[in-house]
């Protein structure tokens, strides 16, 4: 039987695999060939060295991510909106975002996110200085919070003891306990805190209107 000839697509998909399992450190030419089925001459015939493998990955990986859509009917919906896909993205890819950051190549995975949160903080009325604030507050928000999410997933589970704490924290306020004792709810909590920020953002400034009105 016949086997069809090896495409470079194939060569990156095998390779985004490898590191999805094991981490960018895993990934070596001889490993992807033995994946693959085939030489490692065959590997280089495709994608060049190991550096032009990493660097297809991450355009490959930009690609994947594509274009982000913002929708909503206000400036702080849409806002919203492209900060739970960007989330959505960068929990569904760890290992890749890791190979990204890697190469030194974070900003330009980040481009599609950030030409989205442009757009929405101009069609607020913000220019200059403070609409660069705006989308890397945000963009800040987005890492920041996906960073604790992770590393509070491969922590143990918080035990009686810890939980404990907070009745001694809280005295005075048992509802605040109870609450504070309960598993928390990352979708919730993440759509609570960036809407927070976005609706402050993209507040008109005073300051700003009455520059106008002179």
């Amino acid at each position: 039987m016949t086997r069809n000839p090896l495409t470079r697509e194939q060569v990156l998909a095998a390779a985004a695999g490898l590191v999805k399992r094991h981490g960018p450190g895993a990934l070596t030419m001889r490993k992807l060939a033995a994946e693959l089925g085939t030489a490692v001459t065959s590997i280089y015939w495709h994608v060049g060295n190991r550096e032009q493998l990493l660097d297809a990955l991450v355009e490959r990986t930009v690609q994947d991510m594509g274009a982000i859509r913002p929708t909503g009917r206000t400036p702080a919906d849409r806002v919203v909106s492209v900060a739970r896909s960007l989330r959505r993205e960068l929990r569904e890819r760890p290992h890749l975002i890791a190979m990204v950051h890697e190469r030194g190549l974070t900003e330009r995975m980040f481009l599609p996110a950030q030409q989205a949160l442009v757009h929405e903080v101009h069609a607020a009325g913000l220019r200059g200085a403070r609409a660069a604030a705006a989308v890397r507050a945000v963009q800040f928000q987005i890492v920041g919070f996906v960073l604790v999410e992770r590393n509070r997933e491969r922590s143990p589970l918080q035990s009686p003891a810890e939980a404990d704490l907070w009745h001694a924290a809280t005295p005075a306020d048992p509802a605040l306990t109870r609450a504070l004792s309960r598993p928390v709810d990352p979708e919730r909590l993440f759509l609570l805190s960036v809407r927070a920020l976005a609706e402050s953002l993209l507040k008109e400034d005073p300051k700003e209107e009455r520059r106008g009105e002179g």
